[in-house]
């Protein structure tokens, strides 16, 4: 079973990732260094995080895995450092999707 999960943390971050394994401990690839930046000492002693599956298929492929990865993160703007940890992808400040630019460009 692969999924696509949610890591809702004390401060309200999120992070969004997948997992093609289905490992109830396994909690994703989040920098640790930003995410401590958050949370002082005393915070850091007792903490709390929540994982939530929003999707989940045994039959699709690992590039349909990623691509509803990628959905994900975008709907939920977890990508946006005020809203999430997710680095990538890169948030789009008002650039058209690289499929559109490429469109353009031969005139579709």
């Amino acid at each position: 079973m692969m999924v696509i999960y949610k890591i809702t943390y004390p401060n309200g971050k999120i992070y969004v990732g997948q997992d093609r394994t289905d490992s109830i401990n396994y909690f994703g690839s989040a920098s640790s260094n930003l995410i401590a930046k958050d949370f002082t000492r005393e915070q850091r002693r007792g903490f709390t995080i929540r994982k939530e599956l929003l999707w989940e298929s045994e039959t699709a492929t690992r590039a349909e895995v990623t691509a509803k990865e990628i959905e994900f993160i975008l709907a939920l703007s977890s990508n946006n450092p005020a809203i999430g940890y997710n680095l990538w992808p890169k948030p789009r400040d008002h650039h058209p999707p690289a499929a559109t630019r490429h469109a353009a460009h031969r005139g579709g």
